[in-house]
């Protein structure tokens, strides 16, 4: 059995995602660096396919909150034009850029609404851990289909961090198999660097032009 997608970074194991969903960010950059680029708080948000601590901690933070199994189902198609004030799809939606859910977005979201998509951006140990993947190779990339497509991207250097070392050797293990051992073998501190990146899109911007207030260029870091 497999844990949500959307509350990890991908599929993982059900008896490692307890930990690793307690190791996930915890000094809170991505919720901060969303709350920046929305904002989310006391806004109309549609959540595409969220899991449950990211809906719980949205609802907290004062977003009005409509989950959403993705862009391209009956669910999403039946909201009302210009409803919400910001989408946000974490990990399992927009897999590259889909044209159709980009026109579904794009009906949703009021004028100025937000778009904005987390993935993983490579560049860190998860990334040697995982081994190739799309996302840390051509959707970051200036001719990929994020920035092509009017987004911008905001990169924030975060850590899975563990209550000690042999925790997150452990974890490791047990989510990557013998492919850990050289990585995890070499940690000194109870964290693994994890960069994430941010796309985020105005409403009917081609140019992916920022939001008022909000830097038009991408930025790296948080």
């Amino acid at each position: 059995m497999l844990a949500l997608v959307s509350d990890h970074p991908f599929a993982v194991p059900a008896g490692a995602a307890e930990a690793l969903l307690t190791a996930l960010d915890r000094e809170g950059k991505i919720d901060r660096a969303l709350e920046a680029l929305g904002p989310l708080s006391g806004r109309d948000v549609v959540a595409v396919d969220p899991g449950p601590a990211q809906s719980a901690r949205w609802t907290a933070a004062g977003a009005r909150l409509s989950p959403v199994p993705d862009l391209r189902n009956g669910t999403a198609r039946d909201l009302s034009d210009a409803s919400a004030d910001a989408i946000v799809a974490t990990w399992s939606a927009f897999r590259g850029v889909d044209t159709d859910e980009l026109a579904v977005a794009d009906r949703i979201l009021r004028p100025g609404g937000r778009l904005l998509v987390v993935h993983d951006y490579g560049r860190d140990d998860i990334s040697r851990l995982r081994g190739d993947q799309p996302e840390y190779g051509t959707w970051s990339r200036r001719d990929g289909p994020f920035l092509r497509n009017g987004f911008r991207v905001r990169v924030i250097h975060c850590f899975w961090t563990f209550d000690d070392v042999a925790a997150a050797r452990s974890t490791a293990r047990d989510l990557f198999g013998s492919s850990a051992g050289p990585i995890v073998d070499e940690l000194k501190r109870p964290r693994l660097s994890w960069n994430v990146a941010i796309y985020h899109r105005t409403t009917g911007s081609d140019r992916g032009e920022a939001a008022p207030g909000l830097p038009a260029r991408p930025r790296r870091g948080d």
